[in-house]
């Protein structure tokens, strides 16, 4: 069986040797590439070309990561309810010529917050974040019980065009677009990261350190590294923190179901990341 991941700067990912592991313990011949388009020369192939290639080569299916959980929308044959609610994909099905779109980024963070946030304060919370991962963190915030979610991007209307989206799903006033991050951290019980700020790559927080409290509680969804910048400083501060290898478990976890058709064994997929040596990059 032959699947991959599509995305930008995913040498270090976690995500192969993870389905490769589990692929191996259930009696796959599983191979999992990279399809690194920052690899593929200048200027980039367009991700239609990246698509075909996968289909000529006789790929089951492949991940997709930043940036391209939304442009690959238009190449896909059908969506699953939850990539077409979320107008999001990071899991592409190829069977019978045909491109199914699924995501289980929701799923992921959600079951994710589920073990290790229980019981925090979920009253108003902050979303960084308005792209194809925030979409989906967003929806599971909400799904878990958030009362009002404040979203914020760099990208103003991006940030507007989600929380609109969020109160037609959820109901009035349960999102709302926050022009500035750090007016709308102080009157946050907690706070989610859901950009690439904080990779190796991209360092930085997405929020004003001045404005974190040890009364917040902290999540991130990138997990290269591990620590980042934001939930180091928020350790530091007593913050309650949650990192990006949940996530990252649990979404490939399901993605591992979509290609195979077999439940794989999570405890199994959790110990193929711990295992996996040095830092990786985001799913």
């Amino acid at each position: 069986m032959l699947v991959g991941l599509v995305g930008r700067g995913i040498q270090l990912s976690r995500t192969p040797y993870m389905h490769e592991s589990e692929g191996r313990a259930q009696g796959l011949a599983y191979v999992y590439r990279l399809l690194d388009t920052d690899r593929m020369g200048t200027p980039r192939p367009p991700l239609a070309d990246v698509v075909r290639y996968t289909e000529f080569f006789g790929f089951s299916g492949f991940n997709v990561t930043f940036p391209y959980k939304q442009e690959i929308l238009p190449l896909l044959d059908e969506l699953s309810p939850a990539a077409r609610d979320l107008g999001s994909v990071n899991t592409v099905v190829l069977r019978d010529g045909r491109r199914f779109g699924h995501n289980t980024d929701m799923w992921g963070f959600r079951e994710s917050f589920r073990a290790g946030m229980a019981g925090v304060a979920r009253d108003t919370v902050l979303l960084v974040g308005a792209g194809g991962a925030g979409v989906a963190v967003g929806h599971a915030l909400l799904d878990l019980g958030v009362t009002r979610l404040l979203v914020h991007d760099i990208d103003a209307a991006r940030a507007a065009a989600l929380a609109a989206r969020l109160e037609a799903r959820f109901g009035a006033g349960r999102a709302v677009a926050a022009d500035n991050a750090g007016t709308a951290l102080a009157s946050a019980d907690g706070v989610v990261n859901a950009t690439p700020v904080g990779m190796a790559k991209l360092p930085g927080l997405s929020v004003p350190a001045e404005e974190l409290r040890p009364a917040h509680w902290v999540a991130d969804i990138v997990y290269f590294p591990l620590e980042t910048e934001l939930l180091r400083h928020a350790r530091s501060l007593g913050c309650r923190t949650l990192s990006g290898e949940g996530m990252a478990v649990y979404q490939a976890v399901r993605a591992f179901e979509h290609f195979t058709g077999l439940p794989p064994d999570v405890d199994r997929m959790k110990a193929a990341f711990a295992a996996f040596g040095g830092n990786a990059a985001p799913r």
